[in-house]
């Protein structure tokens, strides 16, 4: 007999504790019953488990009072082998959003999971799109929880929804110093930009937790998060970034007048620069984006944004100016010689 299709041990303890933890929402859990299951587990198996436990995980998440990390990581491994849409026929949309404002942080990283199953096709991501409120709920708790993990989980999600999901895509994929940016891949249907770039009630959600929805640090971990996706949608279509429809939210939350999209927002109104911290952040940003829009296909509309950017950027600040012509310094030699070239190209006006 295959290893794989040995049955797995203890399932049945389990499910007799799933329902006594269904029956009282402040029983603890019993951690190595847990365990022990999880340990087992492999793709080979795991299919007849997910009807026995995930119905009563998903239950049990609904009203527990204790911390959910354990429920949260047996439901992870239970979710490897599902697809998106499969999933949500076992978890209804509103017990995700539940996962997704939960305080507990095992309880957003598991609904965060499931929306990462949506990153495999563009049709799932298109799905995810018209989920409005799974997806302002994401956006919400990506950007303002204090959890470093669920900052980190958010930004690969958003950033591979938005790859799977481009409507436009570079005929070949993109690296930078060995880190894949884009890959070649069939082009999505661009729902998912939609939702973030052209629903008013989504733009604004977004300046307004990176202005003041939120307390000073949680502001300043939404600033860094911010920042740190804006280079990769830059690199798969910088006119979407660079353009907004909603030039009076841009006036009302960050008080700059124009149609300047999120690049503009978070490269130019959005940080305090006299903070040291969040001052860095800016740092990385330019970094990163002109390391990337160097590999990028050239276009006229490409330089003639970025020249105007950084200009307006480094006008009264001297030290990211510094940072950004060191750059070719700092990184590896087979590239730093393009690099050097490029950024004096877009430093000349």
């Amino acid at each position: 007999m295959e290893s794989d299709t040995i049955p797995v041990t203890g399932v049945d303890e389990l499910e007799r504790h799933l329902d006594e933890l269904l029956a009282d929402p402040n029983l603890p859990p019993i951690p190595k019953l847990f365990d022990d299951v999880e340990l087992q587990l492999t793709d080979a198996n795991i299919p007849p488990l997910i009807p026995r436990l995930l119905p009563k995980i998903t239950e049990i998440l609904k009203q527990y009072n204790q911390d959910p990390a354990i429920l949260c990581s047996l439901a992870i491994k239970l979710l490897g082998p599902l697809t998106f849409t499969h999933i949500l026929s076992l978890a209804s949309e509103e017990s995700l959003v539940q996962a997704m404002r939960s305080p507990a942080p095992s309880a957003n990283i598991l609904a965060m999971t499931v929306l990462e199953k949506a990153t495999k096709s563009p049709s799932d991501a298109a799905i995810l799109a018209m989920m409005s409120n799974l997806f302002t709920s994401f956006l919400t708790q990506w950007l303002s929880a204090l959890q470093v993990e669920v900052g980190e989980k958010g930004i690969k999600v958003l950033g591979d929804l938005l790859d799977v999901d481009c409507d436009t895509r570079p005929p070949d994929g993109l690296a930078v110093n060995g880190m894949e940016i884009t890959v070649r891949k069939p082009a999505g249907q661009g729902l998912v930009w939609r939702r973030i770039l052209h629903d008013r009630d989504v733009y604004e959600l977004i300046l307004s937790l990176c202005t003041n929805g939120l307390t000073s640090q949680q502001r300043s971990l939404a600033h860094g998060r911010l920042l740190r996706v804006l280079p990769r949608l830059a690199a798969l279509n910088l006119r979407a970034v660079t353009y907004t429809e909603f030039a009076d939210l841009n006036q009302r939350y960050a008080n700059f007048d124009g149609n300047g999209g999120f690049l503009h927002f978070a490269a130019l109104h959005m940080i305090d620069k006299e903070d040291m911290l969040v001052h860095l952040n800016l740092v990385d940003f330019f970094e990163t984006l002109l390391s990337i829009q160097r590999i990028t296909p050239f276009s006229t509309y490409k330089m003639d944004t970025l020249k105007q950017l950084v200009k307006d950027a480094t006008t009264e600040d001297d030290a990211l100016k510094a940072a950004i012509l060191s750059l070719p310094e700092r990184t590896v030699p087979e590239e730093a010689e393009d690099l050097s070239r490029f950024i004096q190209e877009i430093l000349t006006t």
